[in-house]
């Protein structure tokens, strides 16, 4: 380590300053700047030793774990682990990992990037002290030029010249995490969503005769729920429901309450139940709390209410849109009677997006 220089940071020029070496630069200018350094040594004055090796390469390890990591999340997200819930006997329960491994590998990668980048830092770099006076005012061209020098300094003791392992390791593992946010934010908008038979922005798996189902896949009746009840259900299609607009509110209402229909959907309800989807329109949440003796339905994100009397009408909060009705009948089967879907949802689900018509 060199500690020779002619004079402070204070007293020389720009042209003297410049002339120093990026150690000399790192010294005057912390001197300059009221930082003086009591203790500095290299954590391995002799390089390339078997104790540098030994902790470049387990930092190394933890880079190279974290690049595993992300690119884990990567094939995780996009399909290599199933993510759908299936109707029971249609396939094996298995979506209950996706979202923890999703959730795991991404935590992962981030720990071991941060766990590598501060290892660095109390293995390899030098280990220093430093004291520093509080001064204000603007920094002159010396000690610009001197600040310079210090992060060259600094750039020259993280070693990344001669410390290629590191530097390829936490290329890899920050490269793979940069792509995280692409593949999770960008990946779904690639595709332009049109308004054709599957488009899953303008339709769902309902359509005329799919039965209504409880999660495991039983029928819904019209005896299921006591007056003032609500269920959650789903579509009955084959294979089980992939699509996450699929839950929907099946309420029965309380003897007396009747429900004023918007035009052309008087016929949507069976009865005294009705059925709305059970995605609020502002953001998305699951407007599932119910009120039964005002007939209100709350959303806990952002506290939006839709009047069920009013065919589910925004009365409070964010949300400016009803909730879109679903179309019902019922049929026998066996003798007992099964709500069925007379078809889709006359209008998108959700919150809002582009083109919605």
């Amino acid at each position: 380590m060199s500690t020779t220089h002619h004079t402070t940071g204070e007293s020389m020029s720009a042209e003297e300053a410049a002339r120093l070496s990026p150690e000399e630069a790192m010294i005057a200018g912390a001197e300059a700047d009221g930082v003086y350094i009591v203790h500095r040594r290299e954590r391995f004055p002799i390089a390339g030793t078997r104790a540098e090796k030994r902790a470049e390469r387990t930092i190394a390890g933890v880079f190279l774990l974290g690049f595993l990591a992300a690119v884990g999340f990567i094939v995780v997200f996009c399909g290599a682990v199933p993510y759908e819930w299936r109707l029971p006997g249609t396939g094996s329960q298995n979506y209950r990992y996706f979202t923890p491994l999703v959730g795991g590998l991404l935590g992962l990668s981030l720990a071991c990037i941060g766990i590598g980048v501060v290892l660095w830092a109390k293995w390899l770099l030098p280990e220093e002290e430093a004291v520093q006076d509080r001064h204000d005012g603007a920094s002159g061209m010396t000690e610009q030029v001197l600040m310079a020098g210090t992060l060259v300094s600094g750039f020259n003791d993280l070693g990344v010249a001669r410390r290629s392992m590191l530097k390829t390791t936490l290329g890899l593992a920050g490269g793979a995490l940069g792509v995280v946010p692409l593949v999770a934010l960008v990946g779904a908008m690639i595709k332009k969503p049109g308004r054709g038979e599957g488009q899953s922005l303008f339709h769902t798996p309902y359509k005329a005769g799919v039965p209504l189902v409880y999660y495991d896949g039983r029928r819904v009746g019209p005896d299921d729920l006591q007056p003032g009840g609500i269920a959650t259900v789903f579509p009955g299609v084959e294979g089980g429901v992939k699509d996450s607009d699929s839950p929907t509110l099946l309420i029965r209402l309380k003897p007396g309450q009747t429900v004023k229909a918007r035009k052309g959907q008087a016929d949507f309800g069976w009865g005294d139940y009705v059925a709305y989807s059970k995605i609020c329109t502002h953001a998305g949440c699951p407007a599932s709390l119910f009120e039964q003796k005002t007939g209100r339905l709350l959303c806990p994100c952002h506290q939006s209410q839709f009047d069920v009397l009013q065919d589910a009408k925004p009365v409070f909060g964010p949300a400016t849109r009803s909730l879109p009705k679903l179309p019902l009948t019922v049929e026998m089967v066996d003798g007992k009677q099964y709500f069925t879907a007379k078809g889709d949802f006359p209008e998108a689900i959700g919150p809002s997006f582009w083109e919605r018509p």
